[in-house]
């Protein structure tokens, strides 16, 4: 019973964490708690149900808006809670082991059970990850320039490991003092990279969030033609060479009758529009390639208002953009309404606005480090981050999201224009700080600027930290006690 509390007061933490509760520190007691519970359990079996009871109550808490798609959609729970029961049957296998030993495996086992849930299955998911909750703080989330939000985690299940250790078994000198060095030293590594920082001209932008014709639901027909003349219309109350780049965001365009590169009208109607205001544009939208297949692309209009080139989203939503296996999903109802598969794009697309190299993602994407990173590396120095959002309503998926996005901004070192059909759209400079921000469902032309990018060690070295953990994790699990310093206490492994 110990053991269920803790798990279930782990849960409540974690996800108070995260909007629209707050504030993100809170994440730390929240992971703490759970590894408490995985030192308190007497079975490797009780420890696999520990860790499904955490894992399944904290993304219930935390995603239950997927239920605003259809219902079916929340088996996403149980199946993300899975992942905490693996590590948790794993750790409970070693509660014996030294206090110092332990913690470095459920450190490195935390990296490892992040990595593989990042990627697995269909694409994976980083939502949920301990870093994205430290987004709401000025002076925990700007170590992501160094170690990244994939660092932050690992920092934030150092903390919590040591948590553990002190409610379970009292303070413990070694583990403090090692704990204590290596969050110092990421830290500390952080004010290079905040000195950096330099001045330069600021870019005026607009961001045309045009909302659709019945926020948060499908109205048929001709939805997809009427959300892009919504855009269309409000972009002509931007003044003629007022700012230097005009964003369309997910959605604003698409389907046949509605698509810039597929109708003519279209296009030069948008054309016409960057020409008069003397601003490349960036749009998003859709295209119907075949009965069975489509793609999601941000198409670039230069100041000419012509079409210079696209980026196509390179991961898609599994069940929401594309079916997996559909021959062994096709029987459930709900997935008639994904009758096509989206076309995946390969690689980054890099634009050029006025001399600065503009890149982007398109929606869930942006939701992974490995993307933005990418686009990162091929030379953008602002990032446009283009999503929809009008599934969800006014449910937390929003604000949840821009957090995300803060981290993105601070990780690269860039200045991120998230662009929401829907809302909430903001700009973001280099130290995740957000501009002016819209109203949910609303209609508006937000006027904002972004100003120059800096280099980070992030940039460099990606996702480093998180597999060292996880390499120095396995390998201590490897290796006999006594050739780390900790001999195994009475309760033998089962």
């Amino acid at each position: 019973m110990k053991a269920v509390l803790l798990a279930l007061a782990g849960a409540v933490l974690s996800v108070a964490a995260f909007p629209p509760f707050g504030p993100g520190f809170l994440i730390l007691p929240g992971i703490g708690l759970f590894l408490a519970a995985i030192r308190v359990v007497g079975t490797r079996m009780q420890g696999l149900w520990i860790g499904l009871l955490y894992g399944s109550a904290f993304f219930a808490g935390l995603m239950w808006w997927l239920s605003e798609l259809e219902l079916i959609a929340l088996i996403l729970i149980p199946v993300q809670g899975l992942f905490y029961a693996v590590l948790s049957w794993w750790l409970a296998g070693h509660r014996a082991a030294g206090s110092g030993r332990w913690l470095i495996m459920a450190v490195g086992g935390w990296a490892v059970m992040e990595l593989v849930r990042y990627h697995f299955p269909f694409g994976g998911l980083e939502w949920g990850a301990a870093g994205y909750a430290l987004s709401d703080s000025l002076s925990l989330r700007l170590p992501a320039a160094v170690v990244g939000t994939s660092g932050l985690t690992i920092l934030v299940a150092m903390m919590g490991g040591v948590a553990a250790i002190a409610i379970t078994d009292g303070y413990h000198h070694r583990v403090m003092t090692g704990s204590a060095l290596v969050i110092t030293c990421v830290f500390v590594a952080t004010v290079p990279t905040v000195l950096s920082h330099v001045d330069g001209l600021e870019v005026p932008v607009a961001i045309v969030q045009g909302s659709t014709p019945c926020p948060f639901q499908h109205c048929p027909p001709n939805e997809r033609l009427r959300t892009y003349q919504q855009h269309l219309e409000l972009t002509r109350s931007i003044e003629p060479g007022s700012v230097s780049l005009v964003v369309w965001p997910e959605g604003s365009t698409g389907s046949t009758n509605a698509d810039p590169v597929l109708n003519e009208e279209v296009r030069e109607f948008i054309g016409a529009e960057a020409r008069r205001i003397g601003a490349p544009f960036l749009v998003g939208g859709d295209r119907t390639i075949s009965d069975i297949e489509w793609i999601n692309a941000n198409v670039f209009f230069d100041a000419r208002g012509q079409i210079v080139g696209e980026y196509r989203k390179q991961h898609p939503v599994p069940f929401g953009e594309y079916v997996p296996l559909r021959p062994v999903f096709e029987w459930i109802p709900a997935l008639d309404r994904v009758p096509r598969d989206m076309i995946r794009g390969e690689g980054p697309a890099i634009f050029d606005v006025f001399g600065d190299q503009l890149g982007s993602v398109i929606s869930y994407e942006g939701g992974f480090s490995r993307y933005p990173l990418e686009t990162r590396r091929a030379g953008a120095n602002v990032i446009v981050v283009n999503t929809n959002n009008a599934s969800y309503g006014l449910t937390p998926a929003t604000d949840i999201w821009v957090g995300m996005t803060r981290m993105r901004a601070v990780e690269l070192g860039v200045p991120v224009i998230h662009a929401a059909v829907t809302g909430r759209s903001t700009l973001i400079d280099t130290r995740g700080d957000l501009g002016a921000i819209t109203g949910v469902g609303t209609q508006e032309v937000l006027y904002g600027s972004y100003g120059p990018s800096m280099s980070t060690p992030y940039r460099v070295t990606g996702d480093l930290l998180m597999y060292l953990a996880a390499l120095i994790g396995m390998v201590t699990w490897a290796r006999p006690p006594a050739l780390v310093g900790s001999a195994p206490g009475p309760l033998q492994e089962e």
